[in-house]
């Protein structure tokens, strides 16, 4: 809240400098790597894709969407009887996506080769867990429910706060060398704390 408060408190001033020069709309599209978890984190591999649209040399407003995708064959435990304790295998399909808008603070104006920005964005986060495969692998004589495929899924409130690095290539479009956001997810009544880190193009 308080470094959303203090850009908006910068565009009056930035407002002064403004320019007809500036880069009146920004795309993005690149690869999105998600650490998703806590002391748990497990690594999603996605893409994002944004939309900027500057009110003024310094100022955006910003639209965000991401997503972000994990497979893997893994072993988990579950409740067998009072005594024991089964072991099952199953294939997980998750996903993570992110429908996010906020202001991004960059210099849109500048000529310089390499151009930092910030950006603040709030929304929400839709995450779906599937597991198909499941079989039993020992203690499982008292499970019969336990090798039928499951799935789940959540939405709840999510923010992307950081930043980045864009790198001039020519006038039309740079490269975002690196994008690094705290991405908090509220998945029910749990606060994940995850990451994403991005890199990518940016057509102006």
């Amino acid at each position: 809240m308080a470094f959303c408060l203090t850009i908006l408190l910068s565009v009056g001033v930035f407002a002064q400098t403004d320019s007809d020069e500036y880069n009146k709309n920004e795309f993005f599209v690149g690869y999105s790597n998600q650490q998703v978890g806590n002391r748990d984190r497990r690594t999603f591999n996605g893409f994002e894709a944004s939309y900027v649209r500057n009110v003024n040399r310094y100022f955006g407003v910003k639209g965000d969407f991401s997503a972000a995708y994990q497979n893997a064959n893994t072993n988990f435990i579950v409740s067998g009887s009072s005594t024991t304790l089964a072991t099952l295998n199953g294939d997980f399909k998750s996903s993570v996506y992110n429908f996010l808008g906020g202001i991004q603070v960059k210099d849109n104006a500048s000529q310089a080769r390499l151009k930092p920005f910030g950006h603040a964005l709030v929304g929400a986060a839709y995450s779906r867990s599937k597991t198909k495969n499941v079989g039993c692998v020992s203690d499982c004589s008292d499970l019969t429910l336990a090798t039928r495929d499951f799935s789940s899924s959540l939405t709840g409130f999510a923010g992307a706060f950081g930043g980045g690095l864009d790198v001039k290539i020519n006038d039309r479009i740079d490269f975002r060398a690196i994008q690094v956001d705290y991405n908090p997810v509220y998945a029910g009544s749990r606060l994940n704390n995850n990451f994403r880190f991005g890199i990518g193009l940016v057509f102006k």
